[in-house]
C-alpha cells in the first residue's frame, strides 16, 4: 500500500510540475497569454507541496527518485499534448530513469 500511495503522489507531482511548465511554454513561447502562464506558476507552486506528502522523510532521496518520473512523464507529455513521437532510444532512456527512480526510492533498506 505504501508503494501504491507513493507511486500516485509521484504521478499527481508529475501531473503538476510537467503540466504547469507545459501551460508557461504555451503562454510565453506559442504567445497563448498570461493566464496560460499564470495557471502554469500556480500548478508548480502546487508541485512543490505534492512532494511533502511522501511517506519517505528524505528530500534528496524524494527528488531525486522524482527525476525519474519527470523524464518518463515528460516523454509522455509530448506524445499526448504535443504529438510528438519518440525513437527508441527514447523510451529506453525513459525506461533506465524510472527503473533508477524505483531502486532509489523503493528499495530495501536497513534501518
Amino acid at each position: 500500500m505504501l508503494i501504491a500511495r507513493s507511486a500516485a503522489l509521484f504521478v499527481l507531482a508529475a501531473l503538476l510540475e510537467i503540466g504547469g511548465a507545459w501551460l508557461v511554454w504555451q503562454g510565453v513561447r506559442e504567445h497563448r497569454g498570461w493566464m496560460w502562464a499564470a495557471g502554469g506558476v500556480l500548478a508548480l507552486g502546487a508541485y512543490g507541496f505534492v512532494a511533502t506528502f511522501q511517506p519517505d522523510a528524505h528530500f534528496g532521496r524524494v527528488l531525486a527518485a522524482y527525476g525519474g518520473i519527470f523524464v518518463a512523464g515528460s516523454i509522455l507529455w509530448g506524445v499526448v499534448a504535443d504529438g510528438y513521437r519518440p525513437d527508441r532510444w527514447d523510451i529506453t532512456g525513459a525506461l533506465v530513469c524510472l527503473a533508477g527512480m524505483a531502486v532509489i526510492m523503493w528499495a530495501p533498506r536497513n534501518g
